[in-house]
């Protein structure tokens, strides 16, 4: 049951949703995720712990900066159709496409210099 629960919880806002959207099948620095968001990066942080704890990313260290992946195929069997479901329910969705088309212009930029602007504001 709280596996369930965190899930639910972890995609009940539309900020966590396309975050998780925007790591399908890549890493992302908490700078680029904070530049597709548009969103400050204690709020950005808060929402990536929260999907960390429902086990719907994973997180790593490096160096000064914190990467953020979508779970792998380990995940227990409720992350991944709930990952999936989520996939199949969001890929027609104007903005999630508007978000891919970004990120994809966000990851072309530099992600230190990216940081560094986040680190100013």
């Amino acid at each position: 049951m709280h596996e369930f629960i965190a899930i639910t919880k972890a995609l009940s806002d539309e900020h966590r949703v396309r975050a998780l959207l925007a790591l399908r099948q890549r890493q992302l620095c908490v700078c680029q995720i904070i530049e597709l968001l548009g969103l400050a990066p204690s709020t950005v942080s808060k929402h990536m712990t929260i999907l960390r704890q429902a086990g719907l990313i994973e997180g790593t260290k490096m160096g000064r900066w914190m990467y953020y992946r979508s779970v792998g195929p380990k995940a227990s069997r409720m992350v991944r159709q709930s990952i999936a479901w989520v996939y199949a329910s969001m890929a027609a969705n104007a903005r999630v496409r508007q978000d891919l088309v970004r990120i994809k212009s966000i990851m072309e930029c530099d992600a230190a210099t990216l940081c560094k602007r986040q680190r100013k504001k």
